[in-house]
């Protein structure tokens, strides 16, 4: 929806956030767990890093924890952030981790195989080895490990607060219901789980996981704060992960928005526009959201990253946007990148294929993907359009438009694990009831979700050689663990290859093809979202996947904006801008912030130049 200044004055007008949204007590935490969640992109390290620094300068004893396989504590602190508690250097009481799946999936491996070691034949041995190999127990492991922070009694003596950076809502979702699901699991399923390992130790962890759920639903011991920018998809995924969440039992919840744009320079378009959509989203946020407490954090022009500028966000005071904040540098005359337009042109020329659109959560992938979409299908392209992301939904990008060459779907990780069943079920009918009941049993592991989840984005690429297939994934930690599967699933295949007749052809290796995928990593024009994306653009060569390029979305540069904070804010772009262009990426696309909503076919295809 197009918010203009007058429909932002109906609503009391931008002032009105001063009494709307009052700002956050950065020290007023109590509870000794506290959560950080939200949809990629909203600010919930850069919020949690300051809650955390302000605890442990009053006195207290703060751990803070990421959960995000794609964390960026290190960028955030400036220092090399591990899988165990390091101190940072000029905070006293402050510790700081990363949860790394990896790291935690080793661990949990040796602490299940070694009892055994010695004690059992090497053929048992294996066969629990094998047990634990599949990427499932990646997810396994680093859910052990988020328990083990949660119910271990020692904590309480070292910490006053331990504080967890989640990553994206839809991992947070699942991340947060596992405790539950596990604790059911181990309870209905006396023959053990394969990816827990053998089945003497499932008692324990039971006890374990029942504990963590308990302390999550207890207000007293756990707070959950919902982070938000003040824009209508981002406040619409909060609330409904927050009435998923207390759903579960999580109850104690706090709203946070970040980015607060309260006094835009009058007379300036851009700036009150984007102050009118913060104020409109605001109003209409959804109902979950009313019911809770919130808070403010103002937007500011500076980067955010060191402990010098955490400390200044609890200092700011005010939402007030200062003159102070101009660098008075006068806008760029040229954008320093082509414009969407010229990408969709130069896919339209060649062959269908997938368009794979990746990039940290909340950077404008699923804009970016319809945007593409739609300017394909605008050329008379066959355009298949999907999303992997949990929380996806293209449909409402589109705004229930349609049009000619393109169809819409998206990848539901709960339907496809009941087809995934079903289908798993109906192929072992003739099996005896033994052999049955323990794929039965194997199948209501909360592992198989991800499995399922494989299969879809498989047959995807699968449909991208009649067509284009373009793909909004989910955020950089959940899209990689997705390519983990794809690697372990080909190494798998290609073992017994010299059994099977006919040339095979994986899922891995039309991603590694760049005739048959086009990677395209969206980002935003910030230090943190460029440095993140240069991270996922090695994961991605080290797979064997070189990108396509990069799409830089939302950039002031190139609006005309005069308001102080927003020409303030441009001017930080302009380096990240450039470093895009000349060292990272082999080529580049500027999308500007844009006064208008992009939502429906028509502003979409005004993006992609149709």
């Amino acid at each position: 929806m197009n918010v203009s200044r007058a429909d932002s004055d109906q609503l009391g007008g931008t002032s009105a956030w001063a009494v709307a949204l009052p700002e956050l007590n950065w020290g007023s935490w109590q509870t000794p767990f506290v959560f950080f969640t939200g949809t990629g992109g909203v600010g919930k390290t850069t919020v949690a890093g300051a809650v955390s620094v302000t605890l442990a300068d009053s006195g207290r004893r703060v751990l803070l924890v990421s959960t995000d396989p794609a964390s960026n504590l290190d960028d955030l602190f400036g220092m090399a952030v591990g899988p165990t508690p390091g101190t940072v250097p000029g905070v006293p009481g402050l510790e700081v981790m990363n949860l790394d799946p990896d790291v935690a999936a080793a661990a949990y491996r040796e602490r299940v195989t070694a009892p055994y070691r010695g004690v059992v034949a090497d053929e048992e041995l294996r066969s629990i080895e094998e047990q634990l190999a599949g990427e499932c127990t990646v997810e396994v492991a680093a859910f052990d490990r988020f328990t083990q922070l949660i119910v271990h009694p020692e904590l309480a003596g070292r910490y006053d607060h331990v504080l967890f950076d989640t990553a994206p809502t839809g991992h947070t979702l699942r991340l947060m219901n596992l405790p539950s699901a596990w604790s059911q699991y181990i309870e209905t399923t006396p023959a053990g789980a394969s990816c827990l390992g053998p089945r003497s130790g499932l008692e324990a962890q039971r006890e374990q996981y029942q504990t963590a759920v308990e302390e999550l639903g207890d207000p007293v011991r756990t707070s959950l704060v919902l982070v938000s920018r003040p824009e209508a998809g981002a406040l619409r995924e909060a609330g409904r992960a927050g009435a998923e969440l207390a759903a579960q039992g999580i109850r104690n919840q706090r709203l946070v928005v970040n980015g607060v744009f309260a006094e835009p320079l009058t007379g300036d378009t851009v700036a009150e526009e984007l102050a009118a959509r913060q104020a409109s989203a605001f109003a209409a946020r959804p109902a979950w959201l009313r019911s809770i407490p919130a808070a403010g954090v103002p937007l500011v022009a500076r980067d955010l990253t060191g402990v010098a500028a955490l400390r200044t966000l609890p200092a700011n005071g005010t939402f007030v946007s200062a003159s102070a904040c101009s660098t008075g540098s006068p806008p760029e005359a040229e954008a320093p990148l082509p414009a969407l337009e010229t990408l969709v042109d130069e896919l339209a020329a060649g062959p269908p294929g997938a368009v794979l659109v990746m990039g940290k959560g909340g950077v404008g992938k699923t804009t970016i993907a319809a945007a593409v979409a739609v300017g394909l299908a605008r050329r008379g392209c066959d355009v298949h359009l999907s999303t992997t992301d949990p929380a996806g939904r293209p449909a409402d990008t589109l705004a229930a438009d349609s049009l000619p060459h393109l169809t819409v779907s998206r990848i539901d990780p709960a339907a496809e694990l009941a087809r995934y069943t079903a289908d798993r079920l109906h192929s072992a009918q003739r099996l005896d009831p033994e052999r049955r009941a323990l794929l039965e049993e194997d199948l209501r592991s909360p592992c198989t979700e991800e499995l399922a989840v494989f299969g879809a984005f498989s047959s995807l690429l699968a449909q991208a050689r009649r067509r284009f297939v373009v793909v909004d994934t989910a955020p950089s930690g959940h899209t990689l663990r997705l390519l983990d599967l794809t690697g372990s699933y080909h190494r798998q295949v290609m073992a017994g290859a010299d059994q099977v007749p006919g040339r095979i052809t994986t899922p891995l290796m039309r991603l590694q093809d760049p005739v048959h995928t086009r990677v395209l990593i969206v980002t935003l024009p910030e230090v943190t979202p460029v440095s993140e994306a240069a991270v996922l653009q090695e994961d991605l060569r080290r797979a064997g996947i070189e990108p396509y390029g990069w799409v830089v979305n939302a950039a002031l540069t190139g609006t005309g904006t005069g308001d102080p904070l927003l020409r303030a804010r441009a001017d930080l772009e302009h380096p990240q801008l450039h470093r895009v262009r000349d060292t990272l990426a082999r080529r580049a696309w500027l999308v500007p912030w844009h006064v208008e909503s992009l939502a429906g076919e028509n502003r979409l295809a005004a993006l992609s130049g149709t």
